[in-house]
């Protein structure tokens, strides 16, 4: 059996990294070993990071309705206890969203919440 040269193959597939490595700084971008280790580390952080995105959205979204149940007389855990009493399965995105372009309905959903917990209607 003859003997195998890399040499080809090994080629392509630094080519290949260091193309991905693309406009990184300096020999982040030329160099194959600081250009392998660069990138193991930033796919690490786009795994996280792709998550982290998830966090925060939530986090926008539960500030919007807290800000917007507070404008009616009510807590955000009061808010939220009261649609689910009221069997109301509206998610908090969809919650903010409406909060922010259809008021009138988000004061329909409020209603529905204060009435599910047995608290007057807001003045």
């Amino acid at each position: 059996m003859p003997r195998v040269r890399i040499g080809a193959a090994r080629k392509q597939r630094h080519k290949r990294l260091l193309k991905r490595a693309k406009g990184f700084v300096g020999g982040r971008s030329k160099l194959y070993k600081t250009a392998h280790e660069t990138l193991l580390r930033a796919g690490a952080n786009r795994f996280s990071g792709r998550k982290e995105k998830k966090r925060d959205y939530r986090a926008l979204w539960i500030t919007r309705l807290t800000a917007a149940a507070r404008g009616r007389g009510l807590r955000y855990s009061q808010l939220i206890a009261g649609l689910n009493k009221a069997n109301i399965k509206l998610n908090r995105k969809s919650l903010s969203e409406i909060a922010i372009a259809d008021p009138s309905a988000f004061d329909a959903i409020v209603a529905k919440a204060r009435e599910a917990l047995g608290l007057p209607a807001a003045a």
